[in-house]
């Protein structure tokens, strides 16, 4: 009797949860002063300290776990969904509660915290003609900096550095960064390759991070320009900034905050990139028109990034990416997967009077 009162309660605290996010979403403010700048710094840096210096994913083998024991449980408790009905439900919504809560407590409120531009102080709406005029200069940047590194303007330019060797430097740009955005400070380090990384590949992920552990997750499959780049946005994530946009804006500043000339040019072609994709969707004779400057050697790094996905493209990917975009709607992200899209608006609005 004292399992069901307590399964029940359990499962109403969970549509109590439910409903205070629907309320949180309200208040920004309260989320970034007093959760993503307050609890979540002692809680994230706890978990790295914890984590970190494991040579594995306790993430990964965590998820492992649990996903023995809930097999195991459906196994023995299978019958009960006919004998008893109830107590099988309250059975899983007790345990989805006690998940939700801890998801959220652990780092999932920073969905609900003020937008990256308001924090930064920059505008959040552009016109077609700044789009075009900061993605010149970002083919201007882009192109010098492939000149600068020794390379013909044909020739793709492969990253001369391991990935572990990519996890140090990765550390250095958000180091330079601090002086300007004290939040953005990260220590200790806690990123590690993904022992899943065949399957994220297969649902369409360069990583993830473990909200759990506070591991920061990269596919180690992915060996092109963009490692840095994805490594650099996982540890966004790390630091507590939830919505994808945001975390790709922070990465794009750490990767060209970078001491490397080799990272900071993954941020400038990653960051031109989507510049280029925003104005497809606006001004299509504009954009082929910009192809045509862009050096073949960073088209062929594109052509790279785009090749690899499509040798794992599969259905599963559909489903994944649909649930994730759920996922995100739920989370505060109104605009789901294309909320991505806001990374451009960042990007045009903060270096609209700073040089590349």
């Amino acid at each position: 009797m004292q399992k069901k009162r307590t399964q029940l309660i359990l499962t109403l605290l969970l549509l109590v949860q439910i409903f205070a996010l629907q309320l949180l979403k309200y208040f920004p403010e309260f989320v970034e002063k007093y959760y993503s700048l307050g609890v979540y710094p002692i809680i994230t840096k706890a978990s790295r300290y914890l984590f970190g210096w494991v040579p594995f994913s306790v993430g990964d083998l965590f998820y492992v776990l649990i996903s023995i024991v809930a097999i195991r449980w459906l196994f023995l408790n299978f019958k009960r969904i006919w004998k008893q009905p109830l107590g099988f439900f309250l059975d899983i919504t007790a345990a989805i509660s006690v998940v939700y809560f801890m998801f959220h407590i652990l780092w999932g409120f920073n969905y609900y915290r003020l937008p990256l531009h308001k924090s930064i102080g920059i505008e959040a709406d552009y016109t077609t003609e700044e789009l075009i005029e900061t993605t010149q200069r970002l083919i201007a940047k882009s192109n010098q900096m492939h000149r600068q590194l020794g390379y013909a303007d044909s020739v793709k330019i492969d990253l001369p550095f391991t990935q572990q060797e990519v996890f140090d430097i990765s550390d250095k740009g958000y180091k330079n960064l601090e002086g300007q955005f004290p939040k953005l400070e990260y220590s200790p380090k806690s990123i590690k390759k993904s022992g899943w990384s065949l399957g994220l590949t297969y649902m369409g992920y360069s990583g993830y991070l473990n909200p759990f552990s506070g591991e920061a997750q990269v596919n180690n499959l992915i060996k092109t320009y963009k490692f840095p780049v994805v490594s650099c946005h996982e540890q966004a994530h790390q630091i507590g900034y939830a919505a994808e946009n945001e975390a790709n804006f922070i990465a794009t500043l750490a990767t060209l905050n970078s001491d490397d000339k080799f990272i900071q040019y993954s941020g400038y072609i990653f960051a031109l990139r989507y510049c280029v994709n925003e104005i497809a969707r606006r001004d299509i004779d504009t954009y082929h028109q910009l192809l045509t400057t862009i050096n073949p050697g960073i088209l062929a790094s594109y052509k790279e990034m785009r090749d690899f996905w499509a040798n794992y493209e599969n259905p599963f990917e559909v489903f994944s990416k649909h649930f994730y975009n759920y996922f995100l709607k739920a989370n505060n992200q109104s605009k789901g997967i294309m909320s991505y899209n806001y990374m451009v608006a960042l990007v045009v609005n903060y270096f609209e009077d700073k040089p590349f």
